[in-house]
């Protein structure tokens, strides 16, 4: 294996310096608003899956947009778009402008083998347990999957989802809690480096995931891939701890080592240094590019009553400007070429059986 270098460039940041640097920030201009009502005119009668970029037209964001990709993939990594003001619109309409939006930036894909193209991210209880589906641990615990974990109050630890760009829509906030928590994986990769290259090398090495339901089909219930990837100079990390904890549940994954263990550690500690906080305030619209940013929420509480029940609406997003990536992360995203439709989950009609 070639020797690891460290990582350069704008994606390379500590929260502190992001929480005194706005150029994440992105006001939406007026004209873009003005013009999201005309298209929501538009595309009145149409169910928010048929919009697409050609029938929600925002004439004048082409550039807004570009300089949003643009901080996406070589900037920063992630962007908060503020300005739309949510109690104009219902609960529908905000659906059509959010997967508008959503084909203007890219092209939205496939969230769970239900295909759902937008999901509701809220407390779900154990309907969510229901949907995503559980497991027990060696102690004889419930297990629960990634997508039941994020349909709950509960905290979610650092991870990536599988797409370029994730989005968030806030409608709602709840009343305590439900604070965003951003990393820079490039920054995590080379504190590793820097502090223990041992630990480095092995989140360099695959190791074994499992699908854990999250799709009908695949090449393999479980698959290897290595947390840190470059290709090109540009870094892919894909991180969800859930996916590799219930690989050592199965009886043929292959064993983790006391260092992998120690590796994985390393980095969700290092994220909670690096990281900085975000609230979200209805309205608020965040991206993240999943192969630079590591994403966690805290815990957070409801009240129905009040009207303080969070509500995020999500979009999985392949964009236009993605980079290339390594060849052995072909397993989990298929097309690794440069700005490629990739990512999302396979659907049952298309899936290989396993």
């Amino acid at each position: 294996m070639a020797e690891s270098r460290y990582l350069q460039g704008a994606c390379v940041w500590k929260g502190a310096e992001m929480r005194q640097n706005h150029r994440w920030l992105k006001q939406i201009p007026a004209t873009v608003l003005e013009q999201i009502d005309a298209a929501l005119a538009a595309v009145e009668g149409f169910e928010w899956r048929q919009v697409t970029d050609r029938n929600f037209a925002l004439p004048d964001a082409a550039a807004f947009f570009d300089e949003v990709r643009e901080e996406l993939e070589n900037g920063s990594g992630m962007v908060k778009m503020c300005g739309l003001d949510v109690s104009r619109y219902s609960q529908e309409q905000l659906r059509h402008i959010w997967y508008g939006i959503g084909w203007h930036l890219g092209t939205p894909m496939y969230q769970n083998r239900r295909g759902e193209l937008m999901r509701d991210i809220r407390d779900e209880g154990m309907e969510a347990v229901k949907l995503y589906g559980a497991t027990i641990d060696a102690s004889g615990k419930q297990f629960l999957s990634s997508g039941a974990r994020t349909l709950s109050t509960g905290a979610l630890r650092f991870h990536t989802d599988r797409c370029d760009v994730v989005g968030l829509l806030c409608v709602r906030q709840a009343c305590e809690g439900g604070v965003s928590k951003l990393a820079s994986s490039a920054m995590v990769y080379n504190e590793i480096l820097r502090r223990r290259p041992d630990l480095h090398a092995l989140l360099c090495k695959p190791i074994p995931r499992s699908r854990f339901g999250e799709e009908a089909g695949g090449e393999h219930v479980v698959y290897d891939l290595p947390v840190f990837g470059v290709r090109d100079g540009k870094l892919t990390s894909h991180f969800s701890l859930t996916y590799i904890e219930n690989a050592q549940l199965l009886p043929n994954s292959r064993r983790l080592t006391d260092a992998e263990y120690e590796a994985i550690q390393m980095l969700m500690d290092v994220a909670e240094e690096v990281c900085f906080e975000m609230r979200f305030a209805p309205g608020d619209m965040q991206l993240l590019n999943n192969h630079i940013i590591y994403h966690s929420r805290t815990a957070f509480r409801d009240d129905v009553d009040m009207g303080q029940d969070r509500l995020l609406m999500r979009l999985w997003l392949s964009v236009p400007n993605s980079r290339p990536l390594p060849e052995d992360h072909a397993v989990l995203w298929g097309d690794v070429g440069a700005g490629r439709p990739r990512g999302g989950i396979a659907q049952p009609a298309t899936a290989i059986a396993v």
